[in-house]
């Protein structure tokens, strides 16, 4: 797969400032969803990347260093709180709007390229279904919006050890269910979301 191809597209119609969009953490119980844009420098090249998913967390944060240095970005981060008023579908979008507004403080974005998520914008969108691995731009952004949340998992997990942040990150695994039973909930849980719901509610 040509990860070139819809850059290299806008680029041959003198779109120069394009950038990809991506996002993390629609699944996760706890914590919010982030998502980044990402406008690449013009010599950028970056072996092996791919949809963030897909890489190793050694290979991400490898990744995350260079595309921080060869690339302006902007994050966007929703809280919980916000999740459960609007729903997650909705937080994805305010989220997505909030990195690409990042950006626009410091370039003239000209094209915004998504993954898969419509969003009605100042500028041009193009949306791509699994985006993440057939744009460059939104492999970028993946890999940002990925490497971001995780770290604010690990953090969490130095505060609470127990419910195994670190590993999980979040998502509803096995492990992650038991400790919330025998824990309970601490701040930053989705209480819109079944699992939660279902301590709330007293079962």
């Amino acid at each position: 797969m040509d990860l070139y191809k819809y850059e290299l597209e806008l680029k041959n119609k003198n779109i120069k400032y394009i950038g990809g969009v991506d996002e993390v953490g629609r699944g996760p119980l706890i914590g919010p969803v982030v998502a980044a844009c990402c406008v690449l420098n013009d010599d950028f090249y970056l072996e092996g990347l791919t949809d963030s998913k897909k890489l190793s967390e050694k290979k991400r944060e490898k990744f995350y260093d260079y595309i921080i240095k060869n690339s302006t970005y902007g994050i966007g981060i929703i809280g919980p709180e916000k999740i459960d008023e609007v729903n997650i579908y909705e937080a994805t979008k305010l989220a997505m709007k909030k990195a690409i507004k990042e950006v626009q403080k410091q370039i003239p974005l000209e094209h915004v390229l998504i993954d898969a998520m419509p969003l009605s914008l100042d500028v041009e969108t193009t949306s791509i279904i699994k985006g993440d691995s057939k744009s460059i731009s939104i492999a970028a952004a993946s890999v940002i919006a990925k490497v971001t949340r995780d770290r604010m998992m690990i953090e969490l997990d130095k505060k609470y050890p127990m419910y195994g942040y670190k590993s999980h990150k979040g998502y509803p695994t096995k492990k992650h269910i038991e400790a919330i039973n025998k824990y309970g909930l601490i701040d930053g849980y989705r209480k819109t979301y079944g699992p939660v719901k279902k301590i709330l509610g007293g079962e």
